[in-house]
Order: C-alpha cells, then sequence, then structure tokens
C-alpha cells in the first residue's frame, strides 16, 4: 500500500486580492501568452498603476479592494481621453488612436456606462435634494452626484449637465 502525499500550492500574492485585480492579473497573463502586445502593455501599466496607489495608501500588504481599483482605472481612462484630446489637438491622430484603443481596453474592466439621460436624472435628483439653485453651488452638486454615479460616468458629463441645470 502506497502513501499518498498531497501539497497544496498556496499563492501568497492572491490571499486577499480583489476580484477585479484579480481578473486583470490573469488578462494580463493571457495577452503575454498570446502575443497581444497592446492589451498586455496596457494592463501592465493598469498593474503598475495599482501597485503604485496600494504603496500610496500604504495597503501593499492587503491590497485594494475592488472599488479602490475602480477608481484607479477611471483615474486611466480620464488620463488617456485627455491624451486623446491634446494629440487630436496637436495634430497627431495616429496618437490619438492609439490612446482611444487604450481606453477601449481599459473600459472594459469598469461597469457599464451610464446614458446621459440616467446621468441627467440623478443630477437632478441631487440638485433637488441640495437645494442648488446657481453655479456657486455646483460643487456640492458634483460631489455628491460622483459619490453616486461612481465609475458609472465621465465626470465631464455630470459637470455639464450640472452647469446646464444651475445656468
Amino acid at each position: 500500500m502506497s502513501k499518498r502525499i498531497y501539497s497544496f500550492a498556496f499563492d501568497s500574492q492572491f490571499a486577499t486580492i480583489s476580484m477585479l485585480k484579480k481578473q486583470i492579473f490573469e488578462d494580463l497573463k493571457t495577452a503575454m501568452k498570446s502575443g497581444e502586445t497592446e492589451k498586455r502593455d496596457v494592463l501592465r501599466m493598469l498593474d503598475s498603476m495599482i501597485k503604485n496607489t496600494e504603496i500610496e495608501l500604504k495597503k501593499r500588504e492587503e491590497g485594494l479592494s475592488d472599488e479602490e481599483v475602480l477608481t484607479v482605472i477611471g483615474k486611466a481612462v480620464k488620463q488617456r481621453k485627455d491624451a486623446m484630446a491634446q494629440f487630436a489637438e496637436g495634430g497627431r491622430p495616429e496618437l490619438a488612436e492609439k490612446e482611444a484603443s487604450e481606453v477601449d481596453i481599459l473600459m472594459a474592466y469598469l461597469p457599464a456606462q451610464l446614458s446621459e439621460e440616467a446621468v441627467r436624472e440623478v443630477v437632478l435628483a441631487v440638485i433637488a435634494e441640495t437645494g442648488a439653485t446657481s453655479k456657486a453651488d455646483i460643487g456640492k452638486v458634483m460631489g455628491l452626484a460622483m459619490s453616486r454615479l461612481k465609475g458609472q460616468t465621465d465626470g465631464n458629463v455630470v459637470k455639464k449637465i450640472a452647469e446646464e441645470q444651475l445656468a
């Protein structure tokens, strides 16, 4: 009778990792194996941004929550969109296209984006709730609206709608 010895490998890297971060890491490995260089580079950049945020928030051991990872992804998307606009203004359409494709890769990790009408409903509700009447109150409206719409829309859309309503 032979004795079986089972060994279980435990990867401590995934002990407290958020599901979203785990998905990004798995997608990064898949992109590396399949030779998708653009996706690989974008996900490496995102992984680096997440690690830098963990260090900045002193959460290197426990890792970021899914909500914090979404914030990092949102920041990366915003950076790419800003760069896209600047490249388009500067007459560099090829670089603007590259940034647009990077945004597409990153958007896959964000929740579904709300339509402008849905965002308008939330902003109108916030305006009614806060009693905002002028552009001076836009800070209150933006803060509350963005906390409710976190990751579901771009801040510029919320700002545009709020300014229209408070004009």
